[in-house]
């Protein structure tokens, strides 16, 4: 049975949290989270029946798995506190955005870590997590980090870190892309008449549909695209806007954009 300690209980962090309970993976005896926010220990303390402490050395005693769920800003003197005092044989699995696995390391003198970039569909049991270990990860606690990423959504091994900051512009970045469609579709149905209610509850279940069929098929989007295109139609009218205006290259620039910041914020 995996004994976690999570360091800091943010949204994502609880997400995960979750999620292993859900899953079953551990016992709520199994987990203690280490939180500054008085109010959010109370909180995590009474919604799951875990043990809270503020002090992050305390948290990690006896356990075999340390979650670092801290903000970027915040990771340095969570790092200089853990420092020293963990097991060897433990490991390290940051959701921490932009820090690269060499500096974790570095920082804990910790030669197991693990670090993954979730996204926040993760919150509701879809989420999608790339992730990459260093070499003193055994086999054994790839297949631990395999399934406490797995109980969130799906997960993907990268053998190269390089890749995590794909991922970020990718999949990490992208709920918000899908989102801001939404929006835009919604305004776009209340300038034409239906209402703001009615509106959010067609794209909603649109884009639900859409992922679904799109998971299930075995056919590619571009292939899903055509079939629904009828020539001379309403949808073909549509995409002929969305080509007019550059719509693939708005996407291809946005999601360099996004690569590109990724790249800063792990160097810096």
């Amino acid at each position: 049975m995996m004994k976690i300690a999570f360091i800091g209980g943010g949204n994502m962090g609880e997400a995960m949290l979750s999620a292993v309970l859900g899953q079953k993976l551990t016992a709520p005896d199994g987990i203690c989270v280490s939180d500054v926010s008085e109010s959010r220990r109370e909180y995590l303390n009474k919604q799951y029946g875990i043990a809270v402490t503020a002090d992050n050395r305390e948290a990690v005693k006896g356990k075999n798995i340390v979650v670092l769920a801290v903000k970027p800003q915040n990771l340095p003197e969570v790092m200089a506190d853990l420092k020293g005092c963990l097991e060897s044989t433990l490991l390290v699995l940051s959701i921490v955005a932009g820090m690269k696995i060499s500096a974790i390391a570095r920082g804990l003198g910790h030669a197991r870590v693990v670090r993954c970039m979730p996204n926040t569909p993760a919150q509701v049991g879809f989420g999608m997590s790339g992730w990459t270990a260093t070499a003193g990860v055994s086999e054994e606690q790839k297949g631990q980090a395999r399934a406490i990423l797995g109980s969130m959504g799906k997960e993907i091994y990268f053998d190269d870190e390089k890749y995590l900051d794909m991922v970020t512009a990718v999949s990490a970045s992208g709920p918000a892309y899908v989102f801001l469609l939404a929006e835009s579709l919604i305004d776009a149905a209340v300038k034409i008449g239906l209402s703001r209610k009615e509106a959010g509850e067609l794209v909603s279940q649109m884009t639900l549909g859409s992922a679904h069929l799109m998971q299930q098929s075995a056919r590619s989007p571009a292939e899903l695209r055509r079939n629904v295109t009828s020539r001379g139609g309403t949808t073909e009218r549509a995409l002929q806007v969305f080509e007019e205006g550059g719509f693939a290259k708005i996407v291809e620039d946005a999601v360099k954009a996004a690569y590109r910041r990724a790249k800063e914020l792990g160097n810096r």
